[in-house]
């Protein structure tokens, strides 16, 4: 499966929307005006984060790159807390998406999207009529039949932080999904509030970690 290459089509759709130049989705279409800047709507992408809530994704994580962007952030707060571990005798360079070859980057792209998914569920927004729309929408991006299953089934799943921060096989990818997972909630949300929560708990994140990448969400989400 080419997990990466579709995670990279919806950060490209979500960066057209962003910046004007996508038109209107035919599921979906425009974008909406929430707190904290742009927010994203239509698409597959938008369905997913529910666009009648004004959820947005960090404006800079998708202008300026998307998912490489992503890693780019996740390096970011990974070094600033590296930095900050006085016990840290020897720091090693933060091994995220940005910085590895095909095979690593695409069992990466597989865990930010399982993420990106459960956190899209927090709420529990996603209805089978929007299922459906969503399950449009990617098989426009991609034929790849095998992604297609996959992708309906993660949705079609019940919720289970614990089962979505299994897929983190390396402190990095726990960082990862943990960012990506931020920047698409809304956090006066209670349940989806409660959700990164316990998300991060089962990611085993270092509390300074866990508020290192918060503070950098806050950052790339800044239009």
């Amino acid at each position: 499966m080419n997990t990466k290459g579709l995670l990279d089509q919806l950060f490209k759709q979500g960066s057209e929307l962003l910046s004007g130049q996508g038109g209107k989705s035919s599921a979906a279409g425009g974008f909406l005006s929430g707190k904290g800047g742009a927010a994203l709507a239509g698409g597959a992408l938008g369905l997913l984060l529910g666009s009648k809530k004004g959820r947005k994704i960090g404006g800079k994580v998708l202008t300026y790159g998307g998912l490489a962007a992503l890693g780019v952030v996740a390096y970011k707060a990974y070094s600033n807390w590296q930095q900050q571990q006085s016990s840290a005798a020897v720091q090693r360079e933060p091994q995220t998406i940005d910085q590895l070859p095909a095979p690593e980057a695409e069992q990466h792209s597989h865990a930010i999207l399982r993420a990106i998914i459960g956190a899209a569920k927090a709420d529990g927004h996603i209805d089978d009529k929007e299922r459906q729309l969503i399950d449009n929408e990617i098989a426009r991006l991609t034929s790849d039949d095998a992604l297609q299953h996959w992708f309906d089934a993660e949705l079609k799943k019940p919720l289970d932080p614990a089962e979505i921060a299994s897929s983190a096989a390396t402190p990095e990818m726990a960082a990862e999904m943990y960012l990506a997972s931020v920047l698409v909630v809304d956090e006066e949300n209670f349940m989806e509030r409660s959700y990164l929560t316990e998300l991060a708990r089962q990611l085993k994140l270092d509390p300074a970690l866990k508020a290192e990448l918060e503070q950098q969400a806050k950052q790339a989400a800044a239009v």
